[in-house]
């Protein structure tokens, strides 16, 4: 078996080790190294392969951000999943808009955190309920009002079938459940994502997630 190769990158000791420790009993994980900044983990990436890196948020000397942004510049292979807290927003968004595939909270259940590292890994978004319902507020409360779905067909020339499908990358379904869901082949699906990040001028199903969340497409 072919196991998921991860970094755990936090600058605090005790946070790290016991992440190793729990992550390292599941049989799919390997935890390759533990680094403590984003400085760390972008270089440990340039210099091994790694599958997904573990990204806390507030450290010294590259936060989680920069070092995201750096990663997935030099290697967009490589996959981040954030973790936070709730006090985090505008640096979950940030990390977002450099390519970061998901984020949890750091009081997640361990299973919870380990099955978010297998659906980045396969590709898929990760989107913490609470996190996302709280991004949804704010936008409520800086506009005037929500955009409703005719405006947003009209303003993007969106389908109905792609608002389907962007509810579905939203809710964390790979391209495969969403085809079966939709009674369409995977094929057809995939085009359809590239015409919806077309479009909206998006770069990725991250970024799909976001305009989704923000639109109210999903709560």
């Amino acid at each position: 078996m072919n196991k998921i190769k991860v970094i755990i990158v936090d600058d605090e000791k005790l946070i790290r080790e016991g992440l190793k420790i729990i992550l390292s009993s599941y049989e799919d994980l390997e935890v390759l190294a533990l680094c403590e900044n984003g400085r760390e983990a972008y270089e440990y990436c340039m210099a091994n392969e790694v599958d997904v890196v573990l990204m806390d948020i507030r450290m010294d000397e590259y936060d989680g951000v920069m070092g995201t942004k750096l990663i997935k510049e030099n290697n967009d292979k490589v996959k981040v999943l954030i973790l936070t807290t709730f006090k985090d927003s505008e640096y979950i968004e940030d990390a977002l808009k450099y390519g970061a595939s998901g984020y949890l909270l750091k009081d997640s259940s361990y299973d919870l955190i380990h099955g978010g590292i297998k659906a980045v890994y396969e590709g898929n978004i990760v989107v913490h309920p609470d996190i996302a319902a709280k991004f949804i507020i704010k936008d409520k409360t800086e506009e005037e009002g929500l955009v409703d779905i005719g405006e947003i067909k009209e303003n993007t020339d969106l389908t109905d079938r792609e608002l389907m499908i962007i509810k579905e990358i939203a809710n964390g379904f790979s391209n495969k459940e969403i085809g079966e869901k939709l009674f369409l082949t995977e094929g057809t699906i995939k085009n359809n994502i590239t015409n919806i990040l077309s479009k909206l001028s998006l770069r990725d199903r991250t970024q799909i997630a976001i305009f989704a969340f923000k639109n109210n497409l999903v709560k």
